[in-house]
């Protein structure tokens, strides 16, 4: 029997959970930057994310660095980008990339409080050419230093505690996207996690 006060945090994760907020990671290498980013997906209500590994193998998730957020997120594969954001686009997603390209948006004019799927590429190529094509905006985190590109894993946090931000002005995290018999459904799910 689990406690009353792990069902009550169970309840209150769950109808925080942003349904419209999405992560790809496409092709992200090192273990702890994935582990990293299942955290910071965990954190700002992510509740599923998409795997795109058709160049690199996917890396072993520890659960002491993920502090096991790996098990509360839900993980879907595909064979390549494409494919990925094809599916997410007939869901209604927009889809987001980072890019240095001159046309790129500041991240902070982004409207990151519609159906939002963010990609987030390889910690030495960056997204696929691939990737940056099928967008349907490009953002840039505006950097002052030498240096170029921060860590995938900042990134991450950077733009998905902007999505945060944006969604709870809007009142986004205190109305569940789960309909009350998939709450129920996932409440049941997560009280039987071990």
């Amino acid at each position: 029997m689990k406690s009353e006060k792990r069902t009550n945090k169970i309840i209150s994760v769950l109808q925080a959970r942003q349904k419209s907020l999405h992560v790809i990671f496409e092709n992200i290498h090192d273990p702890h930057n994935v582990s990293a980013i299942f955290r910071t997906c965990d954190s700002v209500g992510i509740g599923k994310v998409s795997l795109v590994y058709n160049i690199e193998k996917f890396p072993k998730i520890g659960k002491k660095s993920s502090a096991s957020a790996y098990k509360w997120i839900e993980r879907e594969r595909s064979k390549n980008i494409k494919d990925c954001a094809a599916s997410l686009k007939k869901e209604g997603f927009r889809i987001f990339v980072s890019s240095i390209d001159p046309d790129s948006k500041m991240i902070y004019d982004l409207d990151l409080t519609q159906k939002s799927a963010i990609i987030f590429g390889n910690e030495h190529r960056g997204v696929s050419k691939e990737a940056e094509e099928i967008a349907d905006e490009k953002f840039i985190i505006p950097m002052y230093g030498m240096v170029q590109s921060l860590n995938v894993s900042v990134a991450a946090a950077i733009v998905l505690y902007e999505a945060l931000r944006q969604r709870q002005i809007k009142g986004m995290y205190d109305k569940s996207e789960y309909t009350e018999k998939e709450l129920e459904m996932k409440i049941q799910e997560w009280i039987n996690k071990k």
